[in-house]
């Protein structure tokens, strides 16, 4: 049995973790006949990177939109950080310390970079009707918001663009500011929806910097993917989802190697490496 320091007992679909983040228990959602997530148990190990793969029709998105509050299940609880949120709104998550990006960017067209990232900061006193109309009330904390923004604009090397509209941004940039954005709520846990797709390879290299960064700063990240390379890089557990179910998880070597997990994937085409499926990334610098 391998030890990774996040698990205990063996390594199966549903192993107890040492300090999970998110726990599930029979979680189920199906859509008319099709039962898109059927989640018998599943913990998420806290201070980890956790990646989220499967075939494409698995569930994985669904099974985001369950745990960020954008989607309700038809049975089952789980519980963030120890606090139960089935039936949370997703905008109360995000208070909690939960947040998420998208496949497809949702950034404000329409409104400037720094604006799109002011706009992720909690508890600011100038969203109250009353207290808006008094600029004296909110101002100082505003400026300490833009300050902040600014600061994980220039990490991201965004700060050149603070004042160009978003819609103005390359794919991989609004990545970029979708994630810098979810900053700005100081979260616990940043669940990543497909973060690379879309992204020109220039900017992939920045973007597994950034999302190891995450983990180095004291958060925890979920994301889901499809490229093996990418996941073999930077995440520390994989779960694996097929049909809605969990069928492996595990440290990346260990579930790159599981006969379930090349069955979901390729089917007859078994003698193939599961690691060409999808195509090379550039190596992390050390």
């Amino acid at each position: 049995m391998k030890t990774t320091g996040l698990h205990i007992g063996k390594i199966e679909p549903g192993v107890k973790k040492v300090d999970p983040i998110i726990t599930m228990d029979h979680v189920h959602r199906q859509f008319g006949g099709l039962t898109a997530v059927d989640v018998e148990h599943l913990e998420i190990p806290r201070g980890a990177i956790t990646a989220l793969i499967g075939p494409n029709g698995a569930g994985k998105t669904t099974l985001f939109n369950l745990l960020t509050g954008f989607d309700k299940p038809d049975t089952g609880e789980w519980t963030f950080d120890g606090r139960n949120i089935a039936g949370v709104p997703a905008f109360r998550l995000a208070q909690m310390g939960q947040v998420r990006t998208f496949q497809l960017t949702k950034a404000l067209g329409l409104l400037t970079v720094l604006e799109n990232m002011k706009l992720g900061s909690k508890n600011q006193k100038g969203e109250h009707f009353l207290t808006s109309l008094f600029p004296f009330l909110w101002k100082e904390q505003d400026d300490e918001i833009a300050e902040k923004a600014m600061r994980l604009l220039t990490k991201f090397k965004l700060d050149t663009k603070k004042d160009d509209f978003a819609a103005s941004l390359s794919g991989g940039q609004r990545k970029l500011l979708e994630m810098a954005r979810a900053l700005m709520s100081e979260p616990e846990l940043v669940m990543l929806d497909e973060p690379m797709a879309g992204v020109n390879p220039a900017l992939t290299e920045s973007l597994l910097e950034h999302i190891l960064d995450l983990k180095t700063e004291g958060m925890t990240v979920l994301f889901v993917e499809h490229d093996m390379h990418m996941v073999s890089h930077i995440a520390d557990w994989v779960v694996v989802l097929a049909e809605g179910k969990v069928v492996a998880e595990g440290p990346p070597d260990e579930v790159m190697k599981n006969p379930a997990v090349i069955d979901a994937y390729l089917g007859s085409h078994q003698d193939t490496d599961l690691g060409t499926v999808t195509g090379r990334i550039p190596k992390i610098s050390e």
